[in-house]
Formats: C-alpha cells, sequence, structure tokens
C-alpha cells in the first residue's frame, strides 16, 4: 500500500511548517547510520540482493536528518480540511486536468478499458500527486529511505521501502543516478512507494519496462493497476455528497461503519440537491458509510466501495476526499455544495497569487507571487492581520485576509507609492565595466563537472552532471547551450555570433532592468544594462544526485537601486532565476526577460501549445489592438507567416514546444512571469541581421517576462523572483 508518505506537493508546505529546508543536509560520518546499514545488509543478501550492488548503492551514504521532524507533520492530518482541499481540488488544477484529459484521450480511454478504471479518477490521482508531474520532489530516494530505515519511529516500515528499493535498482528496473522523490519514498508521476512499484507497476507503453518516472503511460496504467487491486467496481461512483437531518446522531459516521443504502434513507439521508437516495450504478442492496470529516454542521458525504479503493492509495481521509472530489470537477461538476463549519475558508493558488501581490504591494519583502505560501508569506500576513485587528493572527492565508486587503486603504504614500515608470539611466560606471578583462574575475570553485573554458570563443562556464551538460557565458551570465544526456541541445547559438561587446545572439539573454526600451529614448542599450558586462561567479555547489547548482550576478550598477542575481540549476532540467532585489528607499517598478532561443528543426513546422485563449499585442500592428490566441501558436499564421513579435499578456504557467522534427517537446514552465514573448524575424527580417541570416529558421524565441503592461513594482527591501524551467521529452 501506499500509506505513509507525503505526495511532494504538499512536501514544501511540510517543511515550512517545521521550519525545515527542502533539499537534504549533509551530515556528519555517523557510526550508528553505518552500523544500522551493516545490519540491513544481512537482510538484503538474504533477499536476493547482490552483495557487490548493496555496496555500490549505498557507497558514501549519510543520513538526512531533515526528514525525521516530517514523520510528524502530514498536513492530510495537520491542515483543516477546507485548506487541505482548498490548494488541491483549485481551478489551476482542475483547469490543467481538464487539459490533460483532452492531451492523453486515446491513452485514457485504452487504459480505462483495460482495468476498469474511469480517465478522470486516474487524472485525479496524477494530478494530486505530482500536479501531473511538475513536483516528483527533490530528495535523493535511497538517503531518505537509508535515513528513515535507521532513525525515527515506524523503522521496520522504511526499512522495507529501503530493501525495496535496492532490490529494485540491483535488478536494473531502476537507476540510482538522480532518482529523487517525497521525503518519505514516493516517485514518479503517481508517488508509488517501492514496494508498491515492485508488486503493481505495468509497462503501459510496451517497451518492455516498467518506468513510472520518465513515462507518463507506465504511470496512469500503474495508478490504475493499483486502484483494480485495491477494489475498484467499474461503472460505480465513489461516494455523493449528502444532508443530514436536523439532531441526527453522527456517532453513526465514519469509514468503517456501514449500512444498506435503505437504512440510510430510513434515517433522513438525501443527496444534497433533494430527491431520492438512489445513486446510478450502484445495487439497491449496496452499503454505504456516512463521512462527517468537519462534524455534523459541515458538508456530509455517503461512501461506497470504490472510495475505500482510493483511501487504499493514502490512508487520509482527506487525501481521499481529495481525489474523488478533483474526479468530480473533472466530470464536470461544480464541486462541494454545503458550506465548511468556518467563516474563514481556504483559498486556491489563484487567490494566494492575488494575496501575496497585495502584500507586496503594501511593502512585505516576500518574494514573488507565486502562490506557496511560506515562512514570509505567513510573517506578512501576520503583520496586516494585526495591522487591520482581525483575530486571530495567526499567519494564516484564508478568505477573511484577502477579502480585508482587498478593501483596505492604501497605505501612506511613503511605504505604498507605486510608480509604474520603467524608465532608467545609465548607470555611471557602466562604461568602465564594459572595458573589464575578457575572463572572470574570481578564481574557478573547486568542483566536479565545473570548468572554464569558451563557446565560439567566448568566455564560458561549463557544467557536465549525470543528466546534462550546459555552458554560461561569462558576459552576460547568458545561458548559451543545455544539453540533455543523449540529447541534442536545447538551446540555439548563432553560428555566426559578433565578436563582443556586440551582445550574444542565441541562448538565453538576461534583459535586465527593462525589455526593449519599454518607453526610454536610445540613449540607453536596448534590452538593458546587464547583456554584455562580464558576470561573477559567486558560488557553485553540487547536489547528492549530480545536479549542479551556480549563482551568479553581474556587477553592482551606480545609482541603480535595484539588485540583481540568477541561479541556473542543471540537472535532469534546466531551471533559472532571476532574483531582483530594491535596496533603494523608493518603490521600483521595472521589466524583464528571459529571452530564450529554443533550438528547432524547422521554425516554420513548430508549434507550441498553453496559449490558446490569452491576449496578445502584436508589434506588427504597432501594439494597437489586443487579439486573442486561437488554439497552439506557430509560425504558419496566414496573418504572420514566418515571423513573429508578439508579447502575450496576463501569462505564465506551462507552454510546450512541439517539434516534429527533432521528435522532441520542450516543456517551459514559469513562476513570477506574468508575459510570454514569441518571437522571430522571419525571412526578410533575418537577412537585415547579419548574426541571424538564413538561421532564422533554425530557432524560436520563447520568452518568460515581464513585459509590456506586466511591469513589476518592487517595494523596499522587498524581491521578486522570475522563474522557468526545461524539461525535454520525446514527442
Amino acid at each position: 500500500m501506499l500509506s505513509f508518505r507525503l505526495s511532494p506537493v504538499w512536501s514544501a508546505v511540510a517543511a515550512a511548517l517545521i521550519g525545515s529546508p527542502v533539499v537534504a543536509l549533509a551530515q556528519s560520518a555517523d557510526p550508528a547510520f553505518d552500523r544500522c546499514l551493516a545490519g540491513i545488509q544481512t537482510q538484503a543478501l538474504k533477499q536476493g540482493i547482490s552483495a557487490e550492488g548493496f555496496t555500490r548503492l549505498t557507497a558514501g551514504l549519510t543520513p538526512d536528518l531533515s526528514v525525521l521532524p516530517l514523520l510528524d507533520a502530514q498536513p492530510e492530518f495537520t491542515t483543516p480540511l477546507w485548506d487541505y482541499l482548498a490548494a488541491l481540488v483549485d481551478s489551476q488544477r482542475v483547469d490543467d486536468g481538464r487539459a490533460r484529459l483532452a492531451q492523453h484521450r486515446d491513452l485514457l480511454a485504452t487504459v480505462s478499458t483495460q482495468y476498469g478504471v474511469d480517465p478522470a479518477t486516474i487524472v485525479a490521482v496524477w494530478g494530486v500527486e505530482s500536479d501531473y508531474g511538475r513536483v516528483f520532489g527533490k530528495r535523493p530516494l535511497l538517503q531518505s529511505l537509508a535515513t528513515l530505515a535507521c532513525n525515527g519511529r515506524r523503522q521496520p516500515f522504511f526499512r522495507g521501502e529501503l530493501l525495496s528499493l535496492l532490490k529494485l535498482l540491483d535488478a536494473g528496473e531502476l537507476s540510482a543516478d538522480g532518482l529523487t522523490g517525497s521525503w518519505a519514498g514516493a516517485f514518479g508521476h503517481t508517488q508509488f512507494m517501492p514496494s508498491t512499484y515492485a508488486r503493481t507497476a505495468v509497462d503501459g507503453d510496451g517497451d518492455g519496462r516498467r518506468d513510472l518516472v520518465a513515462s507518463i503511460p507506465d504511470a496512469l496504467a500503474s495508478t490504475a493497476n493499483y486502484l483494480k487491486r485495491a477494489g475498484w467496481r467499474t461503472g460505480q461512483p465513489w461516494g455523493m455528497e449528502v444532508t443530514i437531518p436536523a439532531g441526527f446522531n453522527a456517532a453513526l459516521a465514519g469509514r468503517t461503519q456501514r449500512k444498506p443504502l435503505a437504512d440510510w434513507r430510513a434515517l433522513g439521508i438525501v443527496p444534497v440537491g433533494g430527491g431520492t437516495l438512489a445513486p446510478a450504478g450502484l445495487p439497491a442492496d449496496a452499503n454505504a458509510a456516512l463521512l462527517l470529516p468537519t462534524g455534523p454542521k459541515g458538508p456530509a458525504w455517503l461512501v461506497f466501495r470504490n472510495y475505500d479503493a482510493i483511501y487504499a492509495y493514502n490512508a487520509a481521509e482527506s487525501y481521499a476526499l481529495a481525489i474523488a472530489t478533483l474526479a468530480d470537477r473533472l466530470r464536470g461538476g461544480t464541486g462541494t455544495v454545503a458550506a465548511w463549519p468556518t467563516d474563514d475558508p481556504g483559498i486556491g493558488r489563484t487567490e494566494r497569487r492575488e494575496l501575496q501581490t497585495l502584500l507586496l504591494a503594501r511593502g512585505h519583502d516576500i518574494g514573488t507571487a507565486d502562490g506557496m505560501i511560506g515562512t514570509a508569506s505567513r510573517r506578512a500576513i501576520q503583520a496586516e492581520q494585526q495591522r487591520l485587528g482581525l483575530t486571530p493572527a495567526d499567519g494564516r492565508a484564508g478568505q477573511r485576509i484577502l477579502t480585508a486587503l482587498r478593501t483596505a486603504p492604501p497605505l501612506p504614500a511613503a511605504t505604498s507609492a507605486m510608480s509604474e515608470s520603467t524608465v532608467f539611466t545609465v548607470p555611471p560606471n557602466r562604461a568602465r565595466l564594459l572595458q573589464s578583462p575578457a575572463g572572470p574575475s574570481a578564481a574557478l570553485p573547486k568542483l566536479e563537472g565545473l570548468t572554464l573554458g569558451s563557446v565560439q570563443g567566448f568566455p564560458a562556464w561549463k557544467v557536465e552532471t549525470p543528466f546534462a551538460s550546459a555552458a554560461i557565458s561569462v558576459f552576460g551570465g547568458q545561458l548559451l547551450s543545455y544539453v540533455p544526456k543523449g540529447g541534442q541541445d536545447v538551446m540555439w547559438l548563432s553560428p555566426t555570433a559578433q565578436a563582443l561587446p556586440t551582445p550574444i545572439r542565441g541562448g538565453t539573454p538576461v534583459c535586465w532592468p527593462y525589455f526593449g526600451r519599454q518607453g526610454q529614448g536610445n540613449d540607453v542599450p536596448s534590452h538593458g544594462f546587464v547583456r554584455d558586462l562580464p558576470w561573477t561567479l559567486q558560488q557553485a555547489r553540487r547536489e547528492a544526485d549530480g545536479t549542479v547548482v551556480l549563482t551568479l550576478a553581474p556587477p553592482a550598477l551606480e545609482s541603480l537601486d535595484l539588485q540583481l542575481s540568477m541561479q541556473l540549476r542543471i540537472g535532469r532540467t534546466l531551471e533559472q532565476q532571476l532574483i531582483t532585489r530594491n535596496t533603494g528607499s523608493q518603490p521600483i517598478s521595472f521589466t524583464q526577460a528571459l529571452h530564450n532561443y529554443f533550438k528547432v528543426s524547422d521554425a516554420t513546422q513548430v508549434s507550441v501549445s498553453g496559449l490558446d485563449g490569452l491576449t496578445y499585442l502584436d508589434k506588427f500592428e504597432n501594439y494597437a489592438t489586443p487579439r486573442s490566441q486561437q488554439g497552439d501558436w506557430s509560425l504558419r499564421d496566414p496573418r504572420d507567416p514566418g515571423r513573429s513579435d508578439r508579447i502575450y499578456t496576463q501569462a505564465g504557467g506551462r507552454y510546450v514546444l512541439k517539434d516534429p522534427g527533432l521528435k522532441r517537446s520542450i516543456a517551459i514552465t514559469t513562476q513570477g512571469s506574468r508575459t510570454l514573448v514569441a518571437w522571430n524575424p522571419g525571412e526578410a527580417g533575418a537577412a537585415k541581421m547579419a548574426d541571424v541570416g538564413k538561421g532564422w529558421r533554425d530557432y524560436v524565441c520563447l520568452e518568460a517576462a515581464n513585459a509590456g503592461p506586466d511591469v513589476v513594482t518592487l517595494a523596499p527591501g522587498a524581491q521578486h523572483v522570475l522563474q522557468q524551467t526545461f524539461s525535454v521529452a520525446p514527442l
């Protein structure tokens, strides 16, 4: 069974609750841990795990004691149900789930026919467990399970899971390289524990192996197989929301207290919308249990056999209700009808981002409005609760504080005035910085896989990891290359890129603190001040799985009260963050972009999903008329053949570049970005550009940005994070 593990969607929440970091903390040598592993080796040999395999897989393991407090912080048991469901069954997860149902319609139809589980339930599990594959968990799996097998409570349980994982690895069913998951050892798209993986995972794509990490067909088929084996009954409902009569005996409620439907009807239970209690798809003599998870004054459900199958996936009432109610929403349902017994209901990610935006506008240094309520956001909420006289001042993100801030009077101008001007003057020291030597200004940190070299003559930091290689230009801090292991470069770099100090054409230029000229004159360089300056590598570290994390920054710019740094995480995916901090005493408005040049087989043959319905402004129309995107974006639009210069406003989220020629897709996931820029000069425009020319067919630019009308305004001391993540998959 998959009980006693925390979905990575919730891992960050639990870690924040107890003040523990999400990443693993390296520990010093631990003799007790080594003795424990020696004892486990004896069991491993008895179970058929080879001595060589055990030694190889456990070599260098150190305990990660930060997982231990999470044993007692599982949100399924510590979070009010209205908050738990608001976070996991919000409008964003419903919309994304419906998109997955459409995207994988044929696959899900096949899986549903084979295992008898409906597509909506399968996709709901996927959505709750990993946000549809976005959040697998970043903790090294072997380290987490070895720690829990040797420390804390429930060591026998985790020892069994560790042995199951070692057996899978030793047999070659899984690769240990880069294998990560939740703190409790669950991993893959639908977060199977190792013992469940060994027992229940199936080959859904017919390639002869089970892979719930890289194969969506395997993951969805395995989930359906699990539910079928847990007792799922085809064509029957999981449950239904009902109304109980006044004075009802709540002691009759409970998942294990089952009665025939006739008995519940006799007790006055009716469907929440009225009518007769006769659920479609169930025999007349079916048994049911009544759930009153928040007491007799809250919502009530009658649940049937299929609810137990969902419950078996993770033995928590709140978890099972999240899966079940999300599945209902994916089928077109409107969600829970009855009101929660609270005057402060929970809020979903869209509302959380709105709340954080309001906090930023009031000068709170909480980072970016990403919908994740961490320590900084809770402190800011608590401060506003106290300021507005709301009790309790507990820092909780709920409907009450959101409503209050929507209608709260503005703070005095000194602390809340927001200028929308994005005009900057050239920093006095920029000309001097341009004359800096053509190389890094500091010694290269000693780190495995990190070297200093050149790419097409440009000085660059080069990175090698078990999953990918990358190169970052010293000038401009510009990502020049990202090559997944065994694949082709994701980035396009012009073979005719001009010599410095001309900005490098290709890769990912950093446009900051303005994009384009954003209302400025020709006395400033286009696309910002940092594209042609030498950056500094401030920090480099290697994570347990070999992923390399670099922190870089441009030189300080005089008379500019904005400070920029950048973090790159190079591993199974490429994660990039631009971190802007207001170091001055007044609010500052700015724009920015990560100007990605993606390598493609033919720019006229690729398409991009995720933009349907978005409003865009077109430079070729002088940004005069807002238009609405219809379907996927491509360069085959007859109004705009071969070229594009569009700003998609109020965007952000996830886009997928599909390239049939290279037979791959590139998913671009963004946070802290409200703009997407889609650009290609086309044949005529490229002919005038010495560093493009005929190369215009070899790339498309999809830029994570805050530009045009989507200006970022930072209060003094506040910071903003623009993040993008690239992940590559076969098409």
